[in-house]
């Protein structure tokens, strides 16, 4: 049987494979833009809602209004700030 009868016989595959790819490579996969920025977006928010809330938190438990309010914000601005630059070195 030639090498042509072959490629078409019935359960042949004619398509070329994939290029295989090592596992555990530390590359993250490409997001599509919108998602990517949703991303960074949202954990912006966690990062300073949750240090809104332990600053009104500690205000409320040690009645020191509104300084921990502050620290918290500032904190929780410094931790969203290190969350979106370290989610932007992924892909550069």
């Amino acid at each position: 049987m030639d090498k042509s009868a072959s490629l078409c016989a019935p359960g042949s595959v004619t398509e070329s494979e994939p290029p295989h790819r090592p596992t555990g490579t530390d590359e993250p996969k490409p997001l599509p833009g919108a998602v990517a920025f949703l991303n960074m977006g949202l954990a912006a928010a966690v990062c300073v809602g949750v240090g809104l809330l332990l600053g009104l938190w500690a205000d409320s438990a040690w009645h020191t209004s509104p300084i921990l309010l502050v620290v918290g914000l500032v904190l929780g601005l410094a931790a969203a700030a290190a969350s979106v630059v370290a989610q932007i070195r992924k892909y550069l």
